[in-house]
């Protein structure tokens, strides 16, 4: 079975890359540690965690969202509704909301949800994002459903079932097709360098 470690990245959109840096490195302090780019096309990365990023791409027609209460059901298309951020203590969650708050932007209060506390508030494309700390429950360690009428796929546990799906690709289909990364291999430029 195959072992994850963790978001490797988000992709999101953004019309306005400075306005999407300035609230990702310098209000939430996340390390822009990697942009691709050139005429029509950029691509930048935040470093959440070790092991976690989020990117965006830059698509200048692109317009932001309108903000949408966090787990407010919607009708018609649909596939996200917010992503949530893991902070140590209540303490980050204070700071952050003192920190939205003085540069301008909503932060609800600090909502208890008895197995973690969350803040709320939108980053400048309208995208909803919580911040939750841990209260002591640890739910990977012992997983609980709450579901007073769970699906039938629910009952079944929490553990993956071995073979419910085809075997997968044989080795001999493996090839690798080429990306956008390269750059980063094999460009000697390195723009933070030569300022």
């Amino acid at each position: 079975m195959v072992r994850f470690t963790g978001i490797n990245h988000l992709a999101m959109v953004t019309s306005d890359m400075d306005a999407t840096i300035r609230y990702w490195r310098d209000l939430l302090g996340m390390r822009l540690v990697a942009g691709l780019g050139r005429p029509g096309y950029r691509h930048y990365f935040f470093e959440i965690s070790a092991t976690d990023m989020i990117a965006f791409f830059e698509w200048p027609d692109a317009e932001p969202v309108p903000e949408k209460d966090h787990g407010v059901p919607v009708h018609g298309p649909a596939v996200f509704d917010h992503v949530a951020f893991g902070v140590e203590t209540d303490d980050d969650l204070w700071e952050l909301k003192g920190g939205f708050e003085a540069a301008g932007f909503w932060a609800s209060e600090i909502v208890d949800h008895g197995f973690i506390h969350s803040l709320y508030s939108f980053d400048p494309n309208g995208m909803a994002v919580e911040f939750s700390a841990p209260t002591g429950v640890d739910l990977r360690r012992h997983p609980r459903m709450a579901d007073k009428s769970p699906t039938p796929g629910a009952l079944q546990g929490p553990n993956p079932i071995p073979n419910a799906w085809p075997t997968p690709t044989p080795q001999t289909d493996h090839t690798l097709y080429p990306g956008e990364g390269h750059d980063f291999l094999h460009e000697s430029k390195n723009a933070w360098e030569e300022t």
